[in-house]
């Protein structure tokens, strides 16, 4: 056999590492793919303080830490890793050497208020029902496939038991977020059920303990709206936040119980899951082949053990300006424009491709789902006026 040049062994060799880079490039895709797509799914049950308690005074509280304490509005601290919760409202001064703010101090739920670390929340109230709004209430336990599930029933003396709102929150929230909501639905006559649903700290975990944005968490709700039947509801109007708007959408496609719903209030909501995977792959600097491919695997069969998940999560089955044809309930659609986790374009887009079915109310200065702390009277208003 005869000796290979010079020329042609180098070619050889070339070809052999040409190969061995892309090779290389691709598990490094995979890898940072599989990575982003199981860090989207997995829930964040502890998260981190965000907040300084630098000085409490006898009606307000200097504070540093998130942007969001400069934000005009009434927010939550909660205190102690959770064990304590504080109220606070309008800014009073900033001080932009020292880079603090000082807030007024409205009220303390539970736990000891001192100087340290906290997390500021968009929740506003930390208790209950009772505690919080002073309305009769009744903790209840929602039967499920995963087992039972926590919730509260507050009932209105406004109405005759036969209407009732189902609150859904957010992904990583609890379902402190929905209590905002309870005083326009007692005044609107509507009873409120307020559930929790797998993997949400309250509730039990999925089989694989990871969200699937949606795609599983509605038949928690469909149990949950099940629950009101069976006590004598004969209307239900959902009302979700962030990703509870995508599981509000996913119930009215998915449930042969959709027909006892009237109407949806979608606060901050999630209409097109991949819009917002493309943001924070963006706000996280991850490349956007990456970011492209993560969303790509999560809905493949063959990759669910590499991402971790029992169902396929279909990224695309969440895109409601593409399937916007397919919606049949009226909605009112509330979203800033200064949201800064989901973007607002695709429910910008949503209420204009179906202007027959969704009323949208845009907001400024509101940060994700914050809409109500902006604003109060505001929302109340335009919710009450919906769902009466």
């Amino acid at each position: 056999m005869a000796k290979r040049t010079v020329a042609e062994r180098a070619l050889t060799y070339g070809s052999v590492a040409v190969g061995s880079a892309l090779v290389g490039a691709g598990s490094v895709w995979m890898g940072g793919a599989t990575y982003f797509a199981r860090r989207v799914l997995t829930p964040d049950l502890v998260r981190p303080d965000d907040t300084q308690i630098h000085v409490i005074h006898s009606d307000s509280l200097t504070l540093s830490g998130t942007p969001d304490l400069l934000v005009p509005g009434r927010y939550g601290l909660w205190l102690d890793g959770g064990r304590g919760h504080a109220r606070i409202g309008g800014v009073l001064e900033v001080d932009h050497r020292h880079q603090r703010v000082r807030r007024e101090l409205l009220g303390v739920d539970c736990g000891v208020l001192e100087p340290g670390p906290a997390r500021f929340n968009g929740y506003y109230y930390g208790g209950t029902p009772g505690s919080n709004l002073g309305l009769a209430y009744e903790d209840v336990a929602v039967p499920t496939e995963l087992g039972p599930m926590p919730a509260w029933v507050v009932p209105s003396e406004h109405g005759d038991g036969s209407r009732w709102a189902v609150l859904v929150h957010g992904r990583g929230a609890r379902r402190h977020e929905t209590l905002r909501a309870v005083p326009a639905m007692h005044a609107a006559g509507l009873t409120s059920l307020v559930p929790s649903y797998r993997n949400d700290g309250d509730a039990p975990v999925g089989p694989d303990g990871r969200y699937n944005l949606g795609l599983s968490e509605w038949r928690d709700i469909e149990d949950a709206i099940k629950l009101a039947l069976a006590r004598g509801a004969h209307e239900i109007v959902l009302v979700g936040w962030s990703m509870g708007g995508a599981i509000v959408l996913q119930f009215l496609d998915r449930s042969p119980l959709a027909s006892v719903v009237s109407r949806a209030v979608l606060d901050g909501p999630v209409v097109d899951w991949g819009d917002v995977l493309k943001h924070h792959a963006s706000l996280h600097k991850v490349p956007a082949p990456i970011g492209h491919l993560g969303s790509a695997l999560m809905g493949q069969h063959w990759a669910k053990r590499l991402i971790g998940v029992s169902e396929s999560v279909d990224v695309a089955r969440t895109n409601w300006v593409e399937r916007a044809d397919e919606l049949s309930h009226q909605m009112l659609l509330i979203h800033s424009r200064d949201d800064e986790f989901v973007p607002v374009g695709p429910s910008e887009a949503l209420a204009s491709a179906r202007p027959d079915l969704i009323s949208f109310e845009p907001w400024s200065l509101a940060r994700h789902c914050k809409e109500w702390n902006v604003d109060p009277r505001r929302w109340e208003s335009v919710v009450t006026e919906f769902v009466r």
